[in-house]
């Protein structure tokens, strides 16, 4: 992990200046994201993995969810604090969280279970699961498809960034073999601004 980190170092400002304002642009995202803080309201402290510059955790705490994050990135978190003083974020690996069992009354996560390999997902998986209180929600997404990108540079600057692409079903079995139950997939057909990938959603929870 230590390239993606050191990538993701690398173009923490500039992503933050990208990417911050992006739900504006994403009414399917706004939505589901809406429907996720209903649940999520009053129900305990939710936390945002791979928070990036923390929009995702931005628009949850604007609706009423007591919200912290976490990022592999030093970067990202510096970009996060700043955007969002009243959200505490951290860094931190979704393969060994440093929290303990049954913390949290829900995850989401967006687009940063693409860069765990494809034969640790269900490790991921079953980590987020290890920190959910039972009863409590995952939200992912991620891109649709077969097989693995690379990107090598972004933003001017030398980057390694490897992407695994799933399809729903593959995912859903995933997530069901870490012990979630699966209750929810949506997908999109991506925004003309956005990488021509159809992108998945999947709400699941840890049974009670």
């Amino acid at each position: 992990m230590t390239d993606l980190k050191t990538s993701y170092d690398r173009v923490a400002a500039r992503y933050a200046e990208e990417y911050f304002g992006e739900l504006e642009r994403k009414p399917d995202d706004r939505k589901l994201l809406d429907d996720f803080a209903e649940l999520m309201r009053d129900k305990g402290e939710v936390c945002e993995i791979g928070c990036g510059p923390g929009q995702v955790a931005r628009y949850l705490k604007d609706r009423g969810v007591n919200m912290c994050g976490i990022d592999l990135s030093e970067e990202m978190v510096t970009a996060a604090t700043r955007l969002n003083p009243d959200i505490p974020f951290s860094t931190g690996n979704m393969l060994a969280l440093s929290r303990p069992d049954d913390v949290f009354a829900g995850i989401v996560s967006f687009y940063a279970i693409i860069h765990i390999k494809r034969a640790e997902v269900i490790d991921a998986l079953r980590e987020m699961s290890r920190v959910l209180q039972p009863g409590g929600y995952l939200l992912i997404t991620f891109h649709s498809g077969e097989g693995e990108l690379h990107r090598g540079e972004w933003y001017g600057q030398p980057v390694s960034i490897d992407v695994t692409l799933f399809s729903s079903e593959e995912m859903k079995g995933y997530c069901e073999a870490a012990g979630l139950e699966v209750d929810r997939v949506v997908e999109r057909a991506p925004y003309e601004f956005e990488y021509p990938t159809t992108r998945v959603y999947i709400q699941a929870r840890k049974p009670l």
